[in-house]
């Protein structure tokens, strides 16, 4: 048993504070601005320093305004209904992976329209430095005291009833559900390092990840505790299960199709 109390913020300063989430949140766009033009090199396409930067000013736009509306839409909108001007604040919480990586995606497809770069060469070098930055995201959920998993007996369970930074602190010891799912990200992003210089077919990697991530997602999800607001769904699914199983579903039938051209 680990007993939780960390302080989510590095530092305050009167109402000004930094927090671990927000800083890992930017250190992903940061990793992302430093490997996208070596990984771009290995694949011979021409992305330049400048048009790193542009390219993650867009996928900051995409995935902040994706995230944002399906969590809204999809985990909470009674609440947001309700309280409107909770919709811009950000720093309350309220993202989701499957809205940020549509908005990352619609995001992609207007950069490669202007630039003139075909969507597969940006989405295969992209969700490199994404899964990395993922697994850096579940750490900040888990010194946030956030998304904690179900109950358990394990050994490694965390108890959070010591916990002075957390409103509702739950009860019982519960699995650290955010460091599996940072190890589950930091495998795809493994596997996706392994096979970036092999001569693949264009979107193999891209469509690699989604099926990682669906099936990883759906499996990582049975440690979780559900949104309160939902609950079960069936009494047995959670909604990031709903969301991600269809993601593996459709990433494999792409991967299958693309084998064709290996």
């Amino acid at each position: 048993m680990f007993f939780h109390n960390l302080n989510p913020a590095l530092f305050e300063f009167g109402p000004f504070e930094v927090r671990y989430y927000g800083l890992f949140y930017a250190l992903g766009f940061i990793i992302a601005y430093l490997m996208l033009p070596s990984l771009a090199k290995i694949k011979n396409i021409k992305l330049s320093k400048d048009d790193a930067a542009d390219f993650i000013l867009y996928l900051l736009i995409g995935v902040v305004l994706g995230a944002r509306l399906a969590y809204i839409i999809f985990y909470n909108p009674l609440f947001y209904l309700n309280s409107p001007a909770e919709i811009i604040k950000l720093w309350h919480g309220g993202l989701s992976f499957h809205g940020g990586f549509l908005g990352a995606i619609f995001a992609a497809y207007l950069f490669c329209r202007k630039k003139k770069i075909e969507f597969y060469d940006i989405a295969d070098i992209t969700v490199v430095p994404v899964a990395l930055a993922l697994a850096l995201g579940r750490i900040g959920n888990f010194i946030n005291g956030e998304l904690y998993g179900r109950i358990t007996d394990f050994s490694w369970c965390i108890d959070y009833s010591k916990n002075q930074f957390i409103q509702d602190v739950p009860e019982g010891c519960r699995h650290p559900s955010q460091i599996y799912e940072s190890l589950k990200n930091f495998f795809i992003f493994a596997a996706l390092w392994f096979i970036k210089g092999k001569k693949l077919p264009k979107g193999f990697m891209f469509w690699s990840f989604v099926a990682m991530y669906g099936l990883l997602r759906t499996i990582a999800e049975f440690f979780r505790q559900p949104d309160e607001q939902i609950g079960f769904i069936l009494n047995y699914f959670t909604m990031g299960q709903l969301l991600s199983f269809p993601l593996f579903l459709f990433g494999t039938y792409m991967l299958f199709r693309l084998r064709r051209k290996i």
